[in-house]
């Protein structure tokens, strides 16, 4: 087998610190299990004598080549991708504005909260831990769920979370003070739906309990091969489905009977991929009654609801009753033109009229959103391009370029229409109308995407470019869903495009 060439990219120096970035060369027969691993380490300080990494060979195509899947492939890879790039460009906590609804297993029994770390009576080592990883208050949802999570005797959790609200720290804090570090065996068990989420919940332990040197974790993950009949020491299990399964069933790694703790992560990620909900419910069926559930999604469509019922006997739940964005501090404007160079010439038309700290303009395709990130950079605009087929950790590098400010003009596919906050984003331009893949208007994307302005109290501005018959009725049924009028936009006028700026 050929090895892989590395090429290291210094990224930033600082005094004696160096980040480096390794680019991969691929050579034909590079394991796909080291391209991952290579590109995450240097992100993630995780210890390396965890994984023992054994090559394999990746499948060559009829031509040959190796077949190395992206990450836009498919709905389920976009879910998880989507997830991992959140908690890689989150720096902090998100201000969640949605209220938090609790039902109790025992609606008699008291509901407690807490305001501070300090009232759940934590291992002093985990207190400093959750300190250094800058959390001065629980968050919204940690201050329901970790009283539940520490209640004693344990009680099951199903909650409702979305991405930057604390969810991770509440389950690995819950994880971390049921270990017995003294008995040397698995105690905690958590899935996640991929190998980098995987490495992610990874990284919070390991923060969290860095003032706890004796608690050992392990990655049940692919490529990490150990010797048949060795049974694990590591107190924490992270890994995905199948390898779990496996480790549990086949090879008795893990004695499942003595785990304390079960954590399902991503759930609506989880059941979207093939085998992953079945080899679920096999890992749960081994456990001990007495073991602690907990399970936790960003949405609770049916197909989740149910699996979550399946895992998670005599549940506590979380739900945040949802707070649907608004559009009422969005001012909406249409554009019409005839083609795309009309289209562009209205954006120059725009921006040549009125100051705009940041925009974002969405396109349909890769291929448009390249050209006109090309044709931009040529009129002198400071241009970062977002599209599918970059890697998570380059999506995350490139967003977070603009969010420091050194692009001014954001050129995406739909891959960035949820999740991003940037501050300073004060337009966003659809230069391609959001439909589904029938050709019908996606209201939801629409809002996704014009959600980007208007925030943090800000008045926003969206403008939509509409190019044909098709696209004006498009534009016509949005209109019609929100009951919210699109205002016509002449950017001939310059005193017209003046006075939307005010």
């Amino acid at each position: 087998m050929s090895s892989p060439k590395f090429v290291g990219i210094l990224l930033e120096q600082n005094n004696s610190l160096k980040k480096v970035r390794l680019d991969f060369l691929f050579a034909e027969g590079t394991s796909f299990d080291w391209v991952i691993c290579l590109t995450l380490f240097p992100f993630i300080p995780i210890q390396m004598s965890n994984l023992q990494i054994k090559e394999e060979k990746v499948k060559p195509d009829t031509n040959g080549e190796s077949l190395v899947t992206t990450l836009d492939t498919s709905c389920t890879q976009d879910r998880a991708a989507q997830s991992l790039l959140n908690k890689l460009i989150r720096s902090n906590l998100v201000d969640n504005t949605n209220q938090v609804e609790v039902l109790q297993r025992d609606p008699n029994s008291p509901l407690y909260s807490v305001k501070s770390f300090e009232e759940l009576r934590l291992k002093p080592q985990l207190l400093q831990g959750v300190y250094a990883m800058g959390f001065n208050r629980p968050s919204k949802i940690q201050e329901n769920a970790l009283p539940m999570m520490l209640a004693e005797p344990p009680q099951n959790l199903i909650a409702q979370s979305q991405s930057g609200t604390g969810k991770t720290a509440a389950f690995v804090l819950a994880m971390l003070s049921r270990v017995e570090p003294a008995e040397r065996y698995p105690q905690c068990l958590c899935l996640s739906p991929t190998y980098e989420l995987a490495l992610q919940t990874g990284k919070v332990i390991e923060q969290m309990g860095k003032f706890h040197p004796e608690l050992k974790l392990a990655y049940a993950v692919r490529g990490n091969k150990l010797e048949r009949g060795q049974k694990i020491s590591e107190h924490i299990v992270i890994g995905t489905p199948g390898t779990v399964l496996d480790w549990c069933a086949k090879l008795k790694f893990i004695d499942p009977k003595k785990i304390k703790v079960f954590v399902l992560d991503e759930a609506d990620v989880m059941i979207a991929t093939q085998g992953h909900q079945d080899q679920s419910i096999r890992i749960q069926r081994m456990l001990p009654r007495n073991c602690q559930m907990l399970l936790f999604s960003a949405t609770f469509e049916d197909s989740v609801w149910k699996f979550a019922q399946k895992v998670v006997p005599d549940p506590n739940i979380i739900k945040l009753k949802r707070e649907e964005e608004t559009l009422d501090t969005i001012k909406q404007y249409y554009v019409l033109c005839n083609n795309r160079d009309e289209k562009f010439q209205a954006l120059c038309n725009l921006y040549g009229a009125i100051t705009i700290a940041q925009a974002m303009i969405f396109c349909h395709t890769r291929k448009t959103a390249s050209w006109l990130a090309a044709e931009l950079s040529k009129e002198g605009h400071q241009v970062a391009l977002l599209s599918g087929e970059m890697m998570v950790e380059q999506r995350a590098a490139v967003i977070e370029r603009f969010r420091e400010g050194k692009e001014k003009v954001l050129v995406t596919t739909n891959v960035c229409a949820r999740g991003i906050d940037v501050e300073q984003v004060s337009v966003v331009i659809n230069f391609d109308l959001p439909v589904d893949k029938d050709g019908n208007p996606d209201n939801e994307t629409y809002l996704h995407r014009i959600g980007r302005t208007g925030r943090f109290g800000k008045r926003g501005l969206a403008v939509n470019m509409v190019d044909s018959k098709h696209s004006m009725n498009i534009l016509n049924r949005i209109q019609e869903h929100f009951n919210k009028k699109i205002e016509r936009l002449d950017t001939d006028d310059l005193d017209e495009i003046e006075k939307i700026a005010n």
